[in-house]
């Protein structure tokens, strides 16, 4: 799994989280000019593709392949899953930060 995508994500947040506070970035680029959209864009179908992988693997372990191993299966479903519940994650925290930005006095 190619972690690239969400390198640059954290990367923006930091640089975010770090301009809310008063802080100039440390030596960061803005996510090397990338968009956070496009970054964000990004990571979305990698997860949506892992999980598609995932249930091919399954797909192809109960219809009797006998290239799909059972521990194969179970990793890349467990990547899957784990995938999914870290954007869930990231997404959570996006709700939470725009929520906080509504609610900010001007």
């Amino acid at each position: 799994m190619d972690s690239k995508g969400i390198e640059q994500m954290l990367n923006v947040l930091q640089a975010t989280s770090a301009t809310a506070a008063g802080r100039v970035a440390e030596a960061q680029s803005p996510a090397a000019g990338a968009d956070f959209a496009q970054v964000l864009q990004n990571s979305i179908a990698q997860v949506s593709q892992t999980q598609q992988q995932a249930e091919a693997m399954a797909a192809n372990f109960a219809a009797g392949n006998s290239t799909e191993n059972l521990h194969e299966v179970m990793i890349a479903l467990q990547t899957a899953s784990l995938s999914f519940q870290e954007m869930i994650q990231v997404r959570n925290k996006l709700v939470s930060a725009y929520q906080d930005v509504m609610n900010m006095q001007v």
